[in-house]
């Protein structure tokens, strides 16, 4: 994607996610401090971003950026950053479906969701399962992608362990089937 054509859709998504004027978002404009944009603001432009673009901006990437100009950058790092990783990939997303249940709550309560696998939604299951409380359970199953798609969400959910969280990671032997017949 060309920087000029990135920087007109980056200022029309700010504009649109903040209320207002595209002609008036320069790159200095500070999101923050110009446009009184707080934390909610942020991620809610991060998931616009995500979800025109198909640029997922890591929350630390977030954390810096104070600027139109930065948060064009911050895209443009993203994207060249995905070309340099790229790999053949399947068309489809990697999905998994993750259970939480808390021994202790009482009823014993669970929370299933199917999602798929984006720093976001493992960020969403990390907070539910601390939410869940000592002795929460967290089953995750690869419902498509190859076995590696387990990676990200193991290296996420990893430090749940250490709080008393369960954690079950395991692949639906029907995603094989499916990844490998389309």
């Amino acid at each position: 994607m060309l920087a000029s054509q990135l920087e007109s859709d980056v200022r029309a998504l700010v504009a649109q996610q903040l209320g207002v004027d595209e002609d008036a978002l320069t790159p200095d404009v500070s999101l923050i401090d110009d446009l009184a944009a707080d934390s909610l603001d942020l991620v809610e432009l991060s998931l616009a971003v995500e979800r025109a673009l198909g640029v997922v901006l890591p929350r630390r990437v977030l954390d810096e950026v104070r600027t139109c100009g930065d948060l064009v950058e911050a895209i443009l790092a993203a994207t060249r950053g995905r070309r340099q990783r790229a790999a053949p990939a399947a068309a489809r997303p990697a999905l998994v479906r993750a259970r939480i249940s808390s021994a202790t709550s009482p009823g014993g309560w669970s929370l299933e969701r199917v999602f798929a696998v984006t720093p976001y939604a493992l960020e969403s299951i990390a907070e539910d399962a601390l939410a869940a409380g000592p002795d929460a359970r967290v089953e995750v199953t690869l419902v498509h992608g190859g076995e590696d798609a387990l990676d990200p969400v193991r290296r996420a959910l990893a430090p749940l362990g250490g709080r008393g969280v369960e954690i079950v990671l395991r692949q639906d032997p029907r995603a094989e089937r499916r990844t490998s017949t389309g």
